[in-house]
């Protein structure tokens, strides 16, 4: 009698099978294996809308924890202070702890700005959408939390939500699937769940859903914010403020035709980052974007504290004078000025002024303790490069005869092959001089010690480690630089505190300042309708280097 062998499809061991599948998919669907809880995307198809903007704050805590590596002893302490001292605010009213309780579960962190509730005065209209990745850890929690804070419970449209009351405010709270959304109207939270039954939401917005899913591409993002309708948003947060100043609708036109707005934060083995995209009309830039050699940077010297440099001075003019055209104000106002140039000093202003500024160009604040200068620790200087340096040295020759009738003795002297003009008032001091460095660069010095230090450069600013590290990481080719060196700044802010004796400087302000190498901001233009902007604060390592 042969052995009877079970069947495959043996309905028992079917059901069997099809049970464990399905509560393996379920544990798997709880622990978020199948959920898209952590994108930008999947958080702002729960925001409504209305929501003016978007700032996605990365939960991640090894993009947070490059910034241990920067930081001096003292800016160390400041931020662990005010982390202790948020930690203490959330454990205030409960046992929780955020690493235990809330990080196993938290995906990704959302801000949504609303416009501002007219019912609720000074409280700002935020919506919290967190995303949950885990749902039986988020699951504990919210039992755990249940056992300690005060919380009532109702129903809007098949959702629960939650109440819970502090000791100064409430929280509106409910669970949309992937994502918890909290906010302290619950007015918000209503709507947030009306858009995840099917109302639009942020992600429908022009232009949204692009920015969401590409956002910007940094280096250990910490944060990114989404601006989808920029102008239409700074209109109505500037109705929303009373105190705000009333613009122009020429001004307010021009807004509008910005865009779209997306902003990143991160952070390197240098410190920390920010771009910014803005995507406009293209009608809206007046100037035509041209790279700036960048040429300038090496014409000033290693004491160089602060340095703006740009390109194409006429241009930026011209475009001024093209667009007051269409300004009544604004025409009236370039009139003035033209005319009050020309009749008081016998200058014409887009001519002999704008007309020759045609090359790359930069502003420079040097440290100096000599001279006139060491009272005040600094003097200053500017750069213009010109393909018109007849006209340029025209106007300077009536502005030196204009500051003769007005008691300041003009001479020339000659530093090293260069003919430098130099202006002397009463005391004999030199207070201001100007020379040829080349052809094309012509030099304006603020103060008698920069007048030398710019004929005479044999340690340029370009080749400082500081510089390199910072402008040198940014985006080539560019409109220019913004660049700061904070150890000389912070030199002179303690020489002015010094000499206050009265610090006015909180300790943890003084302490974070004291901990950055340098400032770097750039701009960039893509494309005729792409805007790029991005700043890099160079941090100091632990050890203060």
């Amino acid at each position: 009698m042969s052995e009877k062998k079970p069947s495959l499809l043996n309905p028992l061991i079917i059901g069997a099978a099809v049970i464990l599948a399905g509560g393996v998919l379920a544990y798997l669907y709880l622990k978020g294996a199948f959920s898209d809880a952590t994108s930008p995307l999947a958080s702002a198809k729960v925001v409504p809308d209305e929501a003016l903007m978007t700032a996605m704050i990365s939960p991640d805590p090894n993009a947070w924890s490059q910034l241990q590596q920067f930081g001096t002893p003292e800016a160390q302490a400041a931020v662990s202070k005010g982390l202790n001292d948020f930690n203490k605010q959330m454990t205030a009213e409960s046992k929780i702890d955020y690493a235990k309780d809330i990080q196993p579960w938290l995906g990704s962190v959302m801000f949504a700005v609303l416009p501002s509730d007219t019912s609720q005065a000074n409280q700002q209209n935020l919506l919290l959408v967190v995303g949950i990745k885990d749902k039986i850890s988020a699951w504990n929690f919210a039992n755990k939390l249940k056992a300690q804070v005060k919380t009532q419970e109702s129903d809007y449209k098949g959702v629960k939500i939650s109440e819970t009351v502090g000791s100064s405010n409430k929280t509106f709270s409910a669970v949309l699937d992937n994502h918890l959304v909290l906010s302290p109207q619950r007015k918000s939270v209503e709507l947030a769940i009306d858009t995840f039954k099917g109302q639009p939401s942020f992600a429908n917005k022009e232009n949204a859903n692009t920015m969401l899913a590409k956002g910007i591409d940094i280096q250990n993002s910490l944060a990114q914010i989404y601006i989808p309708e920029y102008g239409n948003v700074l209109q109505k947060l500037l109705e929303s403020n009373p105190n705000s100043p009333a613009l122009p609708p020429e001004s307010l036109a021009q807004l509008k035709q910005v865009k779209s707005l997306v902003m990143g934060l991160g952070v390197d083995n240098a410190g920390l980052r920010m771009k910014a995209i803005g995507k406009v009309d293209p009608s809206l830039i007046k100037v035509e974007y041209k790279p700036a050699p960048g040429k300038v940077v090496a014409q000033f010297p290693l004491e160089t504290i602060a340095l703006i440099s740009g390109h194409g001075i006429s241009r930026g003019w011209q475009a001024v004078v093209s667009e007051s055209a269409k300004n009544t104000q604004l025409q009236q106002q370039i009139d003035q000025y033209r005319q009050q140039i020309k009749t008081s000093y016998n200058i014409d202003l887009d001519k002999e002024v704008f007309g020759w500024m045609d090359g790359e160009f930069a502003v420079g604040a040097i440290s100096s303790n000599q001279g006139v200068l060491a009272p005040i620790g600094l003097g200053g200087a500017l750069i213009f490069k010109t393909s018109d340096r007849a006209t340029a040295e025209a106007t300077l020759a009536k502005i030196d005869a204009i500051a003769q009738t007005n008691s300041v003795t003009v001479g020339e002297r000659n530093i090293q092959g260069k003919i430098v003009k130099e202006w002397r008032l009463a005391d004999q001091q030199v207070w201001l001089g100007y020379g040829w460095l080349d052809n094309e660069s012509l030099f304006i010095a603020l103060g008698g010690p920069i007048v030398d230090v710019m004929a005479i450069n044999t340690n340029p600013l370009d080749r400082s480690p500081y510089f390199q590290a910072i402008a040198g990481s940014l985006e080539k080719p560019n409109a220019g630089y913004f660049y700061i060196d904070m150890d000389k700044t912070m030199s002179l802010v303690n020489r002015y505190l010094t000499a206050a004796q009265n610090n006015p400087m909180p300790p943890e302000t003084y302490a974070i300042l004291n901990s950055i190498r340098g400032i770097g901001i750039t701009a960039t233009q893509p494309d005729a309708s792409t805007s790029q902007v991005e700043m890099f604060l160079a941090l100091k390592s632990k050890t203060g280097k």
